[in-house]
């Protein structure tokens, strides 16, 4: 979930190679014609799931077992979700019956698993790092391993994610939290992972969007063995933040996108988490720009739209036109 910084200046993720799409020849032209969409925003056809090189997936306050928070986000965007984004902490089972609910729907789960206890803050001694890794939590860690090895359908996990920031207690630089004891815990529960024989069990490496500031990625990175999907997050704050500005996406993710194909080369990626404000520009315009360019990165092939009301309106339907503009994009990017 998006987090504000410990320090304003350090949130602006100033992209350092932008030439992949230059603003004024990569704009696609927001199409908000009332024969694509209703007045509403909602398609006129039945939403189905679309199997496309870049996937549509979406997060909500429900998570996977929200049918009607769903049912609403395809109702906007004229299509189900093929991923549907979780979040649990280090204090709850696995969820059966949400991944259930996200597999009778035609979907894969991205399950966030944040070692913490939710609510307890970045001081949790409890959950550092160096604890995970020494083993403390290894009964709870084999439970899930081998439970979603049982079941046996497909997860992506993605665990600890946003590490180069500071706002969790998984951070190197917090909770008592070193240099290196972030690929030490991870590694740790990867392994403990593959002796249970979890092999439907995708791992995601997902950092935030890179910030002056953030940690160096390359001592975050646990190596291509341990990693199977690149994930990354990002947010357009606009100017509904005192400290933030308005960001194109190529502003937004270019630097990450470099980085996780410097660190991870030939690894698929996943935007994860993203969405944006209202304030400060043209939200429509943003997303046809959002869905435009991330469906000409060939190795992207995930867009996960963080569908919540939270530090601002990030949802799809913030504005009618925020929804319109959306969903006439993802109708136009290729798919089979």
């Amino acid at each position: 979930m998006p987090r504000l910084p410990m320090i304003p200046a350090l949130v602006v993720a100033t992209a350092l190679s932008l030439s992949t799409i230059p603003a004024a020849e990569a704009a696609p032209k927001v199409v908000t014609k009332k024969s694509a969409t209703t007045t509403t925003g909602t398609t006129a056809t039945d939403p189905q799931v679309r199997t496309c090189p870049l996937r549509f997936g979406v997060g909500t306050p429900g998570g996977p077992g929200a049918s009607q928070e769903l049912a609403e986000v395809a109702s906007l965007t004229g299509e189900k979700p093929s991923i549907i984004l979780s979040y649990k902490d280090f204090k709850q089972p696995v969820p059966y019956w949400e991944l259930e609910q996200a597999r009778s729907a035609g979907a894969t789960t991205l399950l966030t698993w944040e070692p913490w206890a939710w609510g307890g803050g970045t001081d949790q001694p409890a959950y550092a790092l160096d604890r995970i890794a020494a083993g403390d939590h290894d009964a709870h860690i084999t439970d899930w391993a081998t439970r979603l090895a049982d079941w046996g359908g497909p997860v992506m996990l993605r665990f600890g994610h946003e590490m180069n920031g500071n706002w969790y207690p998984w951070a190197e630089g917090v909770n008592g939290n070193g240099a290196g004891d972030y690929v030490a815990a991870y590694r740790h529960v990867h392994d403990i992972f593959t002796a249970a024989g979890a092999d439907n069990v995708q791992w995601v490496w997902n950092p935030n969007v890179p910030y002056w500031g953030s940690t160096p990625l390359d001592g975050l990175y646990p190596g291509a063995d341990y990693v199977d999907v690149a994930g990354l997050d990002g947010y357009n704050w606009g100017t509904s933040q005192s400290w933030s500005t308005w960001q194109q996406p190529w502003e937004l993710f270019g630097w990450g996108l470099d980085e996780m194909r410097r660190l991870a080369p030939g690894k698929e990626i996943v935007v994860a988490e993203t969405a944006s404000a209202e304030a400060g520009g043209s939200k429509a315009e943003w997303n046809a720009h959002l869905v435009y360019y991330l469906a000409t990165q060939p190795d992207v092939t995930g867009l996960v739209w963080f569908h919540h009301d939270k530090e601002t309106d990030w949802r799809i339907n913030s504005s009618a036109s925020s929804a319109s503009a959306l969903a006439n994009e993802l109708a136009k990017r290729p798919c089979p």
